[in-house]
């Protein structure tokens, strides 16, 4: 029970981040381009070593202890690219209008002399905040196991996705605060949208928990690793870029990665 709570309390902490981005567009008058681009960096660092180094190679040993070497790696592999069509087809079918991929700054929350009043700016607000719960709760889900499989490997996730949740807070606020003028409406709706994750990690805990047998969470974690490496070429490395001076968000990249092996081999 111990672990569970800790798994929520991590998806939770993770989810929240998106309010903190709408926290940081109201309060900080300019974006720190060099550090918000070695965060997210530094972010799928993380995301994508302990997908491809740890996450996958427990998804496979799992299955194939429960199915035999060659079908069990069979089905690690089925796992993994399931996870990348599952976040592939939730991007495809949400409007590129409302994507939550576009980078916004804390200037653009710059307050306007009147609120716009344009119900199609609050519409897209509140799409891109329902986008962004969407997005969010699969990776809730993978939060939560992970971190019932090894907390260790959770607190890394929680905190990569956390950072990830910072622009997307950003996303849902500037259009509703430039549609009604109204902080608190544009923060509420932003925290709401990552609620999305302790939802995931409730429906993981509720519906698949009791049926988690050493197959299906070989499954679950291959698709997991999937999921995370999908998130890291898809969404976090892109803005990355978009805010990148001097080759910072590749450094962020290479320190994640560097930081997620060292961890490992100390907590082995």
């Amino acid at each position: 029970m111990d672990n569970i709570l800790f798994a929520f309390l991590l998806t939770l902490f993770a989810g929240l981040a998106t309010g903190v981005g709408s926290l940081l567009a109201f309060f900080a008058k300019t974006t720190n381009t060099k550090f918000l681009s070695f965060a997210l960096g530094l972010s799928a660092g993380v995301m994508i070593y302990v997908s491809m180094v740890e996450i996958f190679f427990k998804a496979k040993d799992a299955l194939t202890s429960s199915m035999g070497e060659t079908q069990g790696y069979w089905y690690t592999i089925l796992g993994f690219f399931a996870g990348m069509l599952l976040i592939g087809l939730i991007d495809r079918f949400i409007p590129k209008y409302t994507n939550p991929h576009e980078v916004k700054k804390v200037e653009d929350m710059e307050k306007p002399k009147q609120p716009m009043n344009d119900p199609d700016l609050m519409k897209m607000g509140v799409f891109t905040a329902l986008a962004i719960g969407i997005h969010n709760f699969p990776e809730g889900i993978a939060t939560f196991i992970s971190t019932l499989e090894d907390p260790a490997i959770g607190v890394a996730i929680a905190i990569a996705v956390a950072i990830h949740n910072v622009p997307e807070g950003i996303a849902v606020s500037v259009p509703i605060y430039y549609a009604t003028g109204n902080k608190r409406k544009a923060l509420k709706l932003s925290f709401l949208s990552g609620l999305a994750e302790p939802v995931g990690a409730a429906v993981a805990f509720l519906i698949l928990m009791p049926f988690l047998s050493e197959t299906l969470f070989g499954i679950i974690f291959a698709m997991v690793a999937g999921i995370m490496v999908f998130i890291s070429l898809d969404e976090l490395l892109p803005a990355a870029k978009r805010y990148d001076e001097t080759h910072m968000s590749i450094y962020g990249v290479i320190a994640g990665m560097a930081i997620m092996a060292v961890s490992l081999v100390l907590l082995v």
